[in-house]
């Protein structure tokens, strides 16, 4: 009796596979809905329990192929998603609302030192996310790559020291306004500015060179 492909080993597998890419979204995209959610919470020991809950989910779903082509980095992730679990743990002993206030600061700080660690030992972590795509990359593609991953460090650097503003400065509305929305419309544009950057000029840029490049070796 033949298999049914559409329950066989491969078939499994490709579930397990989308079940973590969902759950790995949708833990990001909590994530600020529950800082929202601080606004109108009188109690951050609650929030921390979401907040803990959510990397958790997070680290269950990098436990498929993503981790897997990210291992080179993996103990850094360990340490940011233990640095992350501390915060979230300490407040939800300590109900302190302080604290709550500086998590998202934590976050900015985790995810410097993982896009950071990778431009010390290589590859950048662009690079790392754009081989899932296209394994082989050429060194322009590689250099520029690495210039992106060295835009987000400086991205997490600005928006974590803000966020250390409106966390110790702000009333509570209007840091949870920011870092649950205004925040992550930034990230946003950031995207959509990279994106376009590259399509605009970048490409068109390397596929003049191109030409160039081959009229020269001839």
């Amino acid at each position: 009796m033949q298999q049914d492909p559409s329950h066989g080993p491969a078939a499994t597998g490709a579930a397990r596979r989308v079940t973590a890419r969902v759950m790995n979204v949708a833990a990001k995209l909590a994530y600020p809905v529950v800082i929202l959610f601080a606004w109108h919470s009188r109690a951050p020991r609650y929030v921390g329990c979401m907040l803990f809950g959510l990397l958790c989910v997070q680290q269950i779903a990098r436990r498929g192929a993503l981790a897997a082509t990210l291992k080179r980095i993996s103990a850094v992730e360990w340490s940011v998603a233990a640095l992350l679990g501390c915060g979230s743990a300490v407040i939800v002993a300590t109900n302190s609302e302080l604290l709550l206030r500086l998590y998202p600061s934590l976050v900015n700080l985790g995810l410097l030192i993982a896009f950071g660690a990778t431009l010390v030992r290589g590859p950048s972590m662009v690079e790392k996310f754009a081989r899932l795509r296209k394994p082989d990359l050429s060194e322009p593609a590689i250099r520029y790559t690495r210039h992106v991953t060295q835009v987000w460090c400086a991205f997490f650097v600005l928006n974590g020291a803000f966020s250390l503003y409106t966390a110790l400065c702000w009333p509570r509305d209007a840091w949870s306004l920011y870092n649950g929305a205004i925040a992550y419309g930034l990230i946003g544009l950031l995207f959509a500015g990279e994106i376009v950057w590259r399509y605009l000029v970048v490409l068109p840029r390397v596929a003049r060179a191109e030409p160039s490049a081959r009229s020269e070796a001839a």
